[in-house]
């Protein structure tokens, strides 16, 4: 018993099956409200990627097609241990979704009308609304370190929210953005090692 204990510990494709697994169960409200329990297991728990590589896993995750939680399994998984370690944490974070729309759609006519069910989707939503606020929120921590950095993020959240502008094309904005704010940094800094030497 006590030998398997120790493979299931040290062995990283179960581990990340079994986190992936574990995250897609208790989330309910899609992918982004899975990036603050994520981060807490990938960053903090088992150390498979630091903070930056995270916030990289994310972008890259939301920028390519379908679902960000099976993105971010694939990456970690693939990060971490190739092709099989990809396909252990991608089943792990499907499964559970898989499992549960089965069961739902078999009872779904008995329990579709009882008033208890939908009071406790009522909060499952308003949950997974705050969790997605602490996702941004922790999000915006470790990203936010200046200025022109902000900027950029409140002008996207008007520019989303309130005006109702597309975000692929806010995101095309901010690559823009970026990409002159980095050339005239650097184009200063190097003014000033001109001038200091």
């Amino acid at each position: 018993m006590e030998k398997l204990s120790r493979f299931l510990k040290e062995n990283l494709y179960i581990n990340l099956f079994l986190c992936f697994f574990k995250v897609g169960v208790v989330t309910i409200g899609g992918g982004i409200v899975m990036i603050p329990l994520l981060q807490e297991k990938i960053c903090d728990q088992y150390k498979w990627l630091s903070q930056e590589e995270m916030l990289d896993c994310i972008a890259l995750s939301q920028g390519l097609p379908g679902v960000v939680a099976i993105n971010m399994a694939t990456y970690v998984g693939y990060f971490k241990k190739g092709i099989p370690g990809a396909i252990m944490a991608t089943l792990g974070v499907i499964l559970p979704s898989f499992i549960i729309i089965i069961m739902v759609v078999l009872f779904l006519e008995e329990v579709g009308t009882n008033p208890y069910i939908g009071g406790a989707l009522e909060g499952i939503k308003a949950a997974s609304t705050g969790l997605i606020a602490y996702a941004g929120w922790k999000m915006g921590q470790a990203v936010l370190r200046n200025p022109f950095q902000w900027a950029v993020a409140i002008i996207a959240f008007v520019a989303i929210v309130v005006l109702g502008i597309s975000a692929v094309w806010v995101i095309a904005a901010g690559i823009v953005a970026g990409s002159i704010y980095r050339v005239s940094k650097d184009r200063k800094e190097a003014k000033r090692d001109e001038h200091s030497s």
